[in-house]
């Protein structure tokens, strides 16, 4: 059976980072996997109406529920979570608590995602780039997770009581790509005279943004599915907020697109719109 698997940090991520893709995917028959390492209990709560008491003390619970609901509207099979603690933001008292995913024995953490990539055998597995530009510990770890588990779930001297060895096919990371914000962010600027990401073309030089092999999946008919599984985090996410202020209808003229750096395995067509099974047999 042909299978994705995508490895997020905490719930939430994997309705901002790649979720219009998977919803493609999923409905194209693909089995999709979502491993998630964290139930976010150390994250803030970011909609003023689920700011409560009640929230404030029961937020995993609170996640664990937004989570499956996430995954559900972009069609994920199967959910798994690995059971670790939210880590918190960097030198955050989250990072000392030795439940942190931070915390957590690199090889234990390692061990269960090879244990899942020979149970399941995805043929593409999504992970994290180095991110460079927001460096929670959380995914950090996932992008070290990323960079393994090619190796250590093909070979069959690690993890010996783990299943049959399985080699990915092909290992992708989701970009928040230079070339999709500034093209909505022009088109805003010209249009409205503003634009929400105003800050971060100032703050940041997209200019220093590495170019790395990408691949651009075009996700048209998928972009309101992904926006509505990000609305079912109801805790993280404000739904007058940052991540609504592009109307679906100028993202999806203007760049109808999600892009992934291809990390290893047959390249398919780098630096264009393709598939991210292009080539797999």
């Amino acid at each position: 059976m042909t299978t994705l698997m995508a490895l997020h940090a905490h719930p939430d991520d994997e309705s901002s980072k790649g979720a219009a893709t998977v919803a493609r995917y999923a409905d194209a028959g693909v089995r999709c996997v979502l491993v998630t390492a964290t139930a976010g209990e150390a994250g803030d709560i970011l909609n003023p109406a689920m700011d409560r008491p009640d929230v404030r003390e029961n937020l995993a619970e609170y996640r664990r529920k937004e989570l499956e609901d996430a995954a559900r509207i972009i069609g994920y099979a199967d959910v798994v979570m690995l059971g670790y603690r939210d880590s918190g933001m960097p030198d955050s008292e989250d990072n000392a608590n030795p439940a942190a995913f931070v915390n957590a024995d690199y090889d234990e953490a390692l061990g269960k995602v090879v244990g899942l990539v020979r149970s399941y055998r995805p043929d593409v597995f999504l992970g994290y780039d180095s991110h460079e530009f927001y460096p929670h510990p959380d995914h950090l770890r996932v992008y070290a997770l990323t960079m393994d588990i090619v190796a250590a779930a093909a070979d069959p001297e690690r993890f010996p009581d783990a299943g049959e060895p399985w080699l990915i096919k092909r290992l992708v990371a989701s970009l928040f790509s230079r070339r999709g914000l500034l093209a909505i962010h022009d088109v805003l600027m010209e249009r409205d005279g503003e634009s929400p990401f105003t800050e971060w073309v100032e703050r940041i030089n997209v200019s220093d943004w590495p170019e790395r092999p990408t691949l651009s999946v075009h996700v048209l008919e998928t972009m309101q599915r992904a926006r509505d599984a990000l609305r079912a985090h109801t805790t993280q996410v404000d739904p007058d907020g940052f991540w609504f202020k592009v109307p679906i209808e100028i993202a999806q003229e203007v760049y109808p697109y999600e892009d992934f750096e291809i990390i290893s395995g047959v390249l398919p067509t780098a630096g264009g719109v393709g598939d991210l099974f292009d080539g797999i047999a």
